[in-house]
């Protein structure tokens, strides 16, 4: 039964509604009358070793109702990887504060961290429940049909893909968009809900489920351009050679790492860089451009999924409520049923924690380099309404007279 004090943090990378699931937590738990306070910790983990809380028991409704409605961590996040002496810290802070219930909006990393916090809990024969609330823009969390945060970020993407295609119909050239995705390709997946038109770019896509090697990156722009006289391409920024070595460490030298040790994709446009260099050095293709969506793509303002917020408080709000009436820790999962709906179950944490969902295969074309209808019919319901769209002018073309 929820009681006592409860503390929720935000941890990874933000998203456009992760503070709907901020809200949908706290103004949930305070409908019930035995919670006395409800604690957000700054900036994750890190907040809470430096015991640096907020009393959201104060805040009002309505702010609350106005950061829901506004992207990125309210609360602050962090990177930070919490190992077994660190999660013991946690621990030792959330008894000393007298914690009864710990909150976590994060992805696979946040979850691992509940995990280990429960089971010290349970060493040490003390009551805390510990509910992991799910939240990630690559869409690579296990057990769930997708996560909060990805088809915001979803949208965007297919939007700045659209836009990217009518610019390039303009001017034609090649087009390069590095997008997010370590392991997944997901989100550059979702590039190609912008197209409406046959010839509608991205025209080839490139994932991290499938090896890519420079000399058929190659071969495939030559042909779409060939072809058409231009080419977009949307990459994911985890693209792998056929060896599993990401293909941006071909530029690493002094590269920067993670927290978690990774080389450094997001927030660079080596890779973007290294792809475009390469058409023009062997293709002689001269309008080549190249752009990295980077941080765009998490929480920009103004392109966020109604559906997506909407899930994004419910797993708040469901998290409360599995910890009141349930009698286990657990991760909030999410489930698709019918064309188009929802419900929500309590997945064991270490179903979750620290493992990675791939993009399914029958998602993938098998060219390798573009999706399959199974993929849009899965992405279009979550991208939510009042897609914007794209027209042409029609090309009832005037007779030449000089014939040149």
């Amino acid at each position: 039964m929820l009681q006592g004090k409860i503390l929720v943090a935000q941890g990874g990378g933000p998203t456009a509604v992760i503070n709907q699931s901020l809200a949908g937590c706290v103004i949930e738990a305070r409908k019930f009358a035995g919670v006395e306070r409800v604690y957000g910790a700054s900036h994750g983990v890190r907040g809470i070793v430096d015991e640096e809380f907020l009393d959201l028991t104060q805040e009002t409704t309505h702010n609350l109702e106005l950061v829901a409605e506004t992207p990125c961590s309210a609360l602050g996040s962090t990177r930070e990887k919490p190992d077994l002496d660190y999660c013991r810290e946690i621990f030792r802070v959330l008894q000393a504060h007298e914690i009864s219930t710990f909150f976590y909006i994060g992805g696979n990393d946040s979850c691992d961290t509940l995990r280990i916090v429960s089971e010290e809990a349970a060493a040490a024969d003390y009551a805390l429940r510990c509910v992991h609330i799910p939240k990630t823009i690559d869409n690579d969390l296990l057990i769930n049909d997708h996560t909060p945060g990805y088809p915001s970020a979803a949208r965007f993407v297919a939007c700045a893909f659209a836009g990217v295609n009518l610019d390039n119909a303009a001017l034609p050239g090649v087009y390069v968009g590095v997008v997010m995705g370590r392991h997944a390709g997901y989100l550059t997946a979702a590039s190609t809900l912008g197209r409406k038109y046959d010839d509608d770019g991205p025209h080839l896509i490139y994932l991290p489920e499938r090896p890519f090697t420079i000399d058929a990156f190659l071969d495939d722009v030559k042909a779409v351009h060939n072809r058409l006289g231009r080419c977009v391409v949307a990459a994911s920024e985890g693209i792998l050679d056929p060896s599993g070595e990401p293909i941006a460490a071909k530029l690493a030298g002094g590269s920067e790492t993670d927290a978690h040790g990774n080389i450094q994709l997001s927030g660079t446009s080596s890779l973007a860089d290294l792809l475009t260099g390469l058409i023009r050095e062997n293709l002689q293709i001269k309008r080549v451009r190249g752009d990295t969506l980077g941080y765009l793509q998490r929480s920009f303002l103004g392109c966020v999924s109604d559906v997506d917020q909407r899930e994004a408080r419910e797993v708040g709000e469901k998290a409360v409520q599995f910890a009141h009436w349930g009698n286990s820790d657990g991760s909030v999962t999410i489930h698709r049923t019918g064309f188009y709906s929802v419900e929500y179950r309590l997945s064991p944490l270490e179903a979750v924690a620290r493992k990675t969902r791939p993009m399914e295969d029958a998602f993938i074309a098998p060219s390798g380099n573009d999706v399959t209808r199974d993929f849009l019919l899965y992405l279009r319901p979550l991208l939510g309404s009042g897609m914007p769209d794209a027209f042409r002018l029609r090309p009832n073309r005037v007779e030449k007279i000089l014939g040149k």
